[in-house]
């Protein structure tokens, strides 16, 4: 039974430790800003996922129970990553206007940038306007 909790421990490094590897490979590789920012957002993320999922499972197969201050790492880790990432893009946007042209549409009256000005009050899909909304502030 040890012999399966190492195999299955030390796949689970290796993975991360590769998907750490090719994360930073791409920091360092790719272009710009934004194209850069899937590398720790996604590759390295799932390194140190994968070394969290190697300490659970080795704890639970040492102690027989799940340990929880991994589980706790792992969602903050998968949550924060993602909503760092999309501020780090939009702060980027913000300095860089000229990147805007390039970008595909929104589907919404507003552009990508949150400090464009909001669509006019008569192509609200409500119909109570700018008034309506004031008040609620």
């Amino acid at each position: 039974m040890t012999f399966l909790l190492e195999l299955v421990v030390s796949v689970l490094i290796v993975l991360g430790a590769l998907f750490a590897l090719v994360g930073s490979i791409g920091m360092v590789k790719l272009p710009e800003l934004l194209t850069r920012l899937h590398a720790p957002t996604k590759a390295t993320t799932l390194g140190v996922g994968g070394a969290l999922a190697a300490s659970m499972v080795f704890f639970a197969g040492l102690e027989g129970e799940l340990s929880i201050h991994e589980l706790l790492i792992t969602t903050f880790l998968f949550l924060t990553a993602p909503i760092s990432a999309h501020f780090i893009a939009k702060a980027h946007l913000h300095e860089h206007p000229e990147l805007r042209d390039g970008l595909p549409p929104t589907g919404r009256p507003q552009g990508w940038s949150t400090f464009e000005s909001l669509p006019a009050a008569d192509a609200d899909d409500e119909g109570d306007g700018d008034d309506a909304r004031a008040a609620h502030h």
